[in-house]
């Protein structure tokens, strides 16, 4: 994996908001991992898993930055990135705000 590749996550604006130095979103806790998407995965991640949610935030995260492991694992018919631990606030390079109609 490239050093510099940048990978996404969806949430809403207020858990990123009460976020301190790490995010641990429930899924962490649930299933083990923070669900990641690609570039070219997160529209559709987006329109699978939050259709009609608004105030929505898309994190962009440098991958060289994590410490905790990445995998890519198969979802839904194409490989995924899994975090396995908490996501450093310091490893997101942006935040960007999904304006929904």
């Amino acid at each position: 994996m490239p050093s510099n590749e940048h990978l996404f996550h969806i949430l809403p604006a207020s858990d990123w908001a009460t976020t301190g130095d790490l995010y641990e979103p429930a899924s962490l806790a649930r299933e083990g991992f923070i669900h990641l998407s690609t570039a070219s995965q997160w529209p559709a991640t987006l329109e699978r898993w939050f259709a009609g949610q608004r105030d929505l935030l898309l994190l962009e995260i440098d991958t060289a930055s994590l410490t905790a492991p990445l995998r890519y694992e198969e979802a839904h018919g194409e490989a995924f990135p899994h975090l396995y631990g908490p996501l450093e606030r310091a490893a997101v390079v942006k935040v960007h705000l999904l304006n929904r109609p």
